[in-house]
This record gives structure tokens, C-alpha cells and sequence, in this order.
């Protein structure tokens, strides 16, 4: 009877831990962005419940990260997003962006199962130099070009997370060198990378359609 109640308790504790759901983290910038549920809140957002004619995009659920989490049965860690953020320090008129790059808010994630990063858009259309591959030795003078920002982002995650699926999410329409040096680097990594394809877009910012289309490849792509 007593190895009769043990093995019940076993196989409760067993059936408790399957049901619970896992919990993901977002590193992104204004395409993972919206009102509220970004942390932190100082964070500069694009999506609003009041977006004007933005994009058509006004209601958190339909953002793709919800979707996501929605769907895949996870719940949201944290959400932290940045408006305009490139990964390398270097941003839009060559201005210094380092407060607000992927590398200084990698650290601020929680506690999840998965991390999806989004990002290379703001390197890609600010003209930020690729640079030349680099995995060991990093300066911070190599974070304002992509390649050796890229790869230290990678390999600090993938350290700094352990036991954690890390998946970075790739835009379409991008510059051919900055796609490719993700591909590249992700592979070096072994980061599973996720290249979107036929993203509907508003100002150059995903819609209602655009948003529903990448969940659904970033779905496919994890298998849920």
C-alpha cells in the first residue's frame, strides 16, 4: 500500500509538472513593442492602442508575440523592446545608440524557457557596417559595426541562458549582407534562425496580416 501511494504522489507531481506552461522572453525592437507591456516601461514604444494611421495594428492581441504565446501555450516572461534599438551600438545618422542596443539589454530578460529575438531591422536600414565575422576578443570599438555584435549577442545569451531555446527571428526585406551575416552566425551559434517571408507591412511595420503571418512562422518553426 505505502509503495502504492508512492508511486501515485510520483506520477501527481509528474502530471502537475507537464500542465505547467513555459514562459518566453522577447529581445526586440519596435516590431515587439506595444503599449504596456513592455519592460521597462521607459522603453520607447510604436504600437499603441491608438496608433493613428501607423498601421492598422491596435489591440496587443494582435501583436505576434501574443500570438505566439497564445497559441503555442506559453506565458509571457518579458517583453523588452525597444523602439529604433539596432543590435551593434552604431544607429540611424551614425549616431551612438549603445543605451539602447540588443547587447546592453540582453541581461534583462527574466527567468524564461525560450528567448525569440527580433531584430537586425534598425542595423539593416541604418546603414550600420557589417564588419568582419569575429567570435572571441571582442572590443566595444567592434560593437558599433553588425557582424562582431552580432556574434557576441549570440554567444552571451547562449551562456548567460542556459537550458534555454533561443531562436532569433529574421525580417524580410533586409539588406542581402546584414541576412546573410545573420544566417552565418546563427549556424555558428547553432541558434536556430527564422527568415520571414512575405510580411505585409505599413510604414514599413508589420499589420494585422503581417503580425498573424510571422506568428505563424515562428510557430511552424518551434514546432507548436
Amino acid at each position: 500500500m505505502r509503495h502504492l501511494k508512492i508511486l501515485s504522489l510520483l506520477l501527481l507531481c509528474s502530471v502537475s509538472a507537464s500542465a505547467q506552461k513555459l514562459s518566453i522572453s522577447v529581445l526586440g525592437d519596435s516590431y515587439s513593442t506595444f503599449e504596456g507591456y513592455v519592460t521597462p516601461s521607459t522603453n520607447e514604444m510604436w504600437y499603441y492602442e491608438e496608433s493613428g494611421n501607423r498601421t492598422d495594428v491596435n489591440d496587443v492581441t494582435q501583436t505576434w508575440w501574443w500570438q505566439v504565446a497564445k497559441e503555442g501555450g506559453y506565458k509571457l516572461c518579458v517583453n523588452n523592446s525597444y523602439s529604433g534599438s539596432t543590435i551593434g551600438y552604431r544607429g540611424y545618422d551614425g549616431n551612438d545608440y549603445a543605451d539602447r542596443s540588443f547587447i546592453t539589454r540582453m541581461d534583462n530578460l527574466g527567468n524564461p524557457d525560450v528567448i525569440l529575438i527580433f531584430g537586425a531591422t534598425n542595423d539593416s536600414w541604418a546603414g550600420e557596417p557589417v564588419g568582419e565575422y569575429k567570435y572571441s576578443g571582442w572590443t566595444k570599438a567592434d560593437f558599433y559595426t553588425f557582424r562582431p555584435a552580432m556574434a557576441y549577442m549570440l554567444q552571451h545569451i547562449t551562456n548567460r541562458y542556459p537550458n534555454v531555446d533561443v531562436y532569433f527571428i529574421l525580417n524580410s526585406e533586409l539588406r542581402d549582407d546584414i541576412t546573410e551575416s545573420c544566417q552565418t552566425i546563427c549556424r555558428h551559434y547553432n541558434v536556430p534562425c527564422i527568415a520571414l517571408k512575405d510580411i505585409h507591412k505599413i510604414n514599413g511595420h508589420p499589420s494585422v496580416n503581417g503580425m498573424k503571418s510571422i506568428a505563424q512562422q515562428v510557430l511552424g518553426a518551434m514546432g507548436r
